[in-house]
């Protein structure tokens, strides 16, 4: 079971601030999930081979072929802002 000070640190963590409702609520949740866990761990997985996949897709992106790039104009085209032939963007300090 997770202690109130491991749910505080989860909070700072995760940059929250939680009341002190929350904080027993989400010890008794987390807590509630991780004995969950602890049951699933004393499954026999001998026999059972790795998932990578659950719903068997397969890789759907094309082959990379390289093809013309585009012209210096065409990729300016729809630039807002553009000098001497590069995109213009603020300065960053």
């Amino acid at each position: 079971m997770l202690r109130k000070e491991e749910i505080e640190h989860i909070g700072w963590l995760a940059r929250i601030e939680l009341s002190e409702a929350e904080k027993e609520l989400f010890e008794k949740q987390l807590s509630s999930i991780l004995d969950y866990f602890a049951v699933l761990d004393e499954l026999d997985t001998e026999d059972v081979a790795p998932t990578y996949n659950v719903i068997g897709i397969k890789d759907v992106v094309r082959k990379d072929e390289p093809k013309e790039g585009l012209s210096q104009s065409e990729v300016l085209r729809n630039a807002p802002k553009k000098e001497k032939g590069y995109f213009k963007s603020p300065r960053m300090l």
